[in-house]
């Protein structure tokens, strides 16, 4: 058996069932075993970035470990950004990259970098393999690393002459894997967990912000069940949208400086902030002194590094959210109910309930948004590109039970059409809704060939306002006297003629009169589908 086929049986081992790449040279003898694998399909990426997208959408309605696989040079180079988009919303990935033969290795050959190196800062771990009787040990670890403690990415440079030799002996994949020094926590501190519930108990006007961890953990029942017995109002960052719907009556929107008001009035006025699987990040909390000073904070996270990191914590609980919220639930928190939930729940009704601004001529996102999200399935996946558009989503589209997939810690535009492409590849049954502006889409359109490649029947929403919007909004500020610049999407193509060219009907919506027939339109199209909404320029996210 070679390396390579080594490298293939090892991820049939780990039950593998579909991967996303892009061939080249130094990967050819790997790709050459996966042909003769009928077990794991593979989708073929346009860019190698895109790769890492998919796996990332693949793992996040399956809860299964994403796998991509490029060549060298610039194609483990191109990935870098899928690598280091998964590493921000600590998702649980396996990247294989080619590499030139061994003993070539720093002599600058044809295609060669050091990528092992380079992904160093935004990867749990990264292992350059020099011989193929390896493999199967590190590909367990790689699996076992990447899928524990706090998820993310872990990457396997392999030469071309490893994925060629051939093993000294018969293959064997370990069972189990003991890594030195990697002990992720699972159970929560019982002492710690007692002044968890004393807290609560204590605390008038308590908040729960939960985040993207709660997913990771399986963890939004435990969640729910905690709000729910406590009475406790919850708030989101964006990466934790969607953990309850939008529509329950402890659901107060996302925080941060493009969050609902409501959201960020209840963690203005709380006495007690429970933050479950989050960090505090700059966007969701614009001034963590300040929290800080005004109440005390419980951060429940597995990460150990980000307890403490940008706010001091009262009562730190570092392992597996899902078993602390459990441990917590079992000790029968109680808390006297308080008329401030009955405040904020008048304030998000109203929030919830606004009148848009309306322009001729053009559709105001969140009226799209709005109407949008009524006629989704429950279960449906909406996967959100970066700049206005993803802000006007976090805030207006209703979510009650879809799933809200977005690139929320690196910010990646061009996430979102990847992403689907994922999400259907796992799930080709699931209603797959893509939200993107004209300059996000612009960087992925190319992976329409993939969709269509793969028979795949997913929803585009295009908002077009001819301009990078959320950067132009910034630049309309008095911080920047100049005025927008560089932002100007100039020379963009007919995009119905860029769908129609892969074979997808599309629709150009510049009256709200008619929108409520072109959603609908979208939706019963048996194929994928484009719709292209007009939007005002000077539209802000604010408005």
């Amino acid at each position: 058996m070679t390396g390579a086929q080594a490298l293939i049986e090892s991820l049939k081992r780990e039950h593998v069932e579909h991967m996303f790449g892009y061939a080249g040279a130094t990967i050819c003898a790997a790709v050459d075993a996966l042909a003769n694998a009928p077990e794991i399909g593979y989708t073929l990426v346009r860019t190698e970035q895109n790769a890492g997208h998919m796996a990332s959408g693949y793992y996040r309605v399956t809860g299964k470990v994403g796998v991509c696989m490029v060549t060298s040079g610039p194609g483990a180079t191109n990935l870098i950004t899928g690598i280091a988009t998964a590493y921000m919303d600590s998702i649980p990935m396996v990247a294989i990259t080619g590499q030139v033969p061994s003993k070539l290795l720093g002599r600058d050959i044809f295609q060669e970098v050091d990528i092992t190196g380079a992904v160093a800062p935004f990867s749990k771990h990264s292992y350059l393999v020099k011989n193929a009787n390896d493999i199967p040990r590190v590909v367990k670890a790689a699996f076992h690393i990447a899928s524990t403690g706090r998820p993310g990415p872990v990457l396997i440079d392999l030469p071309s002459d490893v994925q060629e030799q051939e093993l000294d002996g018969p293959f064997e994949y370990p069972e189990t894997i003991s890594i030195r020094g990697y002990k992720p926590s699972v159970r929560g501190n019982d002492l710690q967990i007692r002044k968890v519930v004393s807290a609560i108990a204590a605390a008038k006007q308590p908040v729960i912000c939960g985040g993207g961890g709660v997913f990771l953990a399986g963890a939004r029942r435990e969640l729910r069940e905690l709000a729910e017995r406590t009475n406790i109002p919850v708030v989101t960052t964006m990466m934790g949208l969607s953990l309850l719907p939008t529509s329950h009556p402890l659901n107060m929107g996302m925080i941060g400086a493009h969050g609902n008001v409501c959201a960020n009035k209840a963690l203005a006025k709380a006495d007690l902030l429970i933050m479950v699987g989050c960090r505090a990040a700059d966007r969701a909390i614009l001034s963590p002194t300040e929290i800080q000073r005004r109440m005390p904070t419980i951060h429940i996270d597995v990460d150990p590094a980000e307890i403490g990191k940008n706010m001091r914590t009262a009562i730190p609980l570092v392992g597996d959210v899902k078993v602390i919220l459990k441990q917590i639930l079992l000790m029968d928190p109680q808390r006297q109910p308080h008329q401030w939930l009955g405040t904020l729940q008048q304030m998000r009704r109203e929030e919830l309930s606004r009148t848009f601004p309306h322009k001729d001529g053009y559709v105001f996102p969140g009226l799209v948004l709005r109407k949008l999200g009524a006629r989704l399935r429950p279960d449906a996946a909406v996967c959100v590109d970066v700049g206005q558009n993803q802000i006007w989503a976090c805030k207006h589209l209703p979510l009650n039970g879809l799933r809200f997939l977005t690139s929320g810690g690196l910010g990646t535009m061009g996430y979102s059409l990847p992403c689907a492409v994922g999400v259907k590849v796992a799930q080709p049954g699931r209603q797959t809704i893509v939200i993107c502006g004209d300059g996000s889409f612009q960087m992925s359109f190319n992976e329409l060939a993939a969709v269509q490649a793969g028979h795949m029947d997913i929803k585009i929403v295009l908002f077009q306002n001819d301009y990078l919007g959320l950067v132009r909004q910034i630049q309309c500020t008095p911080a920047y006297p100049a005025g927008p610049f560089g932002v100007a999407l100039d020379g963009s193509p007919d995009f119905a003629a860029i769908a129609a060219a892969y074979g997808i009907p599309s629709r150009v919506v510049d009256d709200e009169a008619v929108l409520d027939e072109a959603i609908d339109e979208m939706l019963r199209s048996e194929s994928s589908y484009l719709l292209i909404c007009k939007v005002d320029p000077q539209a802000s996210t604010n408005d």
